[in-house]
């Protein structure tokens, strides 16, 4: 099964778990105590997030029960060790992730602004939360976690990327054949500069997206010319695809 699939399935094991947690059990005492600590497990969460920029990805327990005014103890109370808690950071980075790149890369705009408007989603993110990204990227827990977010959020928007492309690519009559590879190879381009970037900051934000966009556009263009297609990069092209990650269908659907 591949780790898509598996990370999917997941998700909707998760989403229904949460459902679940949610529902009203007839006893008002044990939901008001569920919801308190599905509350206060999120509380910690967001301490986590806040330590790790003033410790760094090797934070401990104690930095995150300092940063939420508890004790080891309490936070023990709602993880398990440390390695839950790194689990629980890494669906947190997705949701984050998620939320700015989803509606960057479904953005109705011409398709040179929308991949600038991606890229930007992006490194907004890594920008903001550095030690987030060296935690699941490099990190390395107590002991073993179920999932390795990043390598499976690369994934996840590999594939995206693939149906986005391949829709377009049949749309313009070419071979689809090749989006899957195109779709990999941009997203670990991405990827890989993200992290140089991070390590070396020898520019900014902006000028890295630029150049960015420019080589992924260079390269679309060249193909789809190689095709007898031109696309004008500023203008919206007639069919807008859109993305849905993180969803059981995993599908593009065209908007009018």
């Amino acid at each position: 099964m591949s780790p898509v699939i598996e990370r999917v399935k997941r998700s909707g094991k998760q989403s229904r778990s949460a459902s679940r947690d949610e529902e009203a059990t007839g006893d008002a005492r044990r939901d008001r105590w569920r919801k308190h600590r599905i509350a206060r497990r999120k509380e910690f969460v967001e301490a986590a997030l806040r330590a790790l920029d003033t410790h760094g990805p090797d934070l401990g327990m104690e930095d995150v029960a300092a940063e939420a005014g508890v004790t080891k103890p309490v936070l023990y109370r709602h993880f398990d060790d440390k390695a839950d808690l790194y689990v629980a950071l890494g669906q947190r980075g997705t949701e984050i992730l998620f939320e700015r790149l989803i509606p960057a890369i479904n953005a109705e705009l011409a398709p040179v602004p929308r991949i600038r408007m991606a890229l930007d989603a992006f490194f907004t993110v890594i920008e903001e939360h550095p030690n987030l990204y060296r935690l699941l990227a490099h990190g390395r827990p107590e002991k073993p976690v179920s999932s390795d977010v990043v390598a499976e959020d690369k994934e996840l928007i590999a594939t995206a990327l693939t149906a986005l492309l391949g829709d377009y690519m049949r749309m313009f009559n070419m071979d689809s054949g090749a989006a899957e590879p195109w779709a990999h190879g941009i997203v670990g381009m991405v990827q890989n500069t993200g992290e140089w970037w991070l390590d070396r900051r020898s520019m900014g934000r902006d000028a890295v997206v630029e150049y960015l966009t420019q080589i992924i556009w260079a390269a679309i263009d060249g193909l789809t010319r190689q095709n007898g297609v031109v696309i004008d990069p500023n203008l919206p092209l007639e069919a807008n695809k859109v993305v849905q990650l993180g969803r059981a269908s995993e599908q593009v659907e065209e908007t009018s």
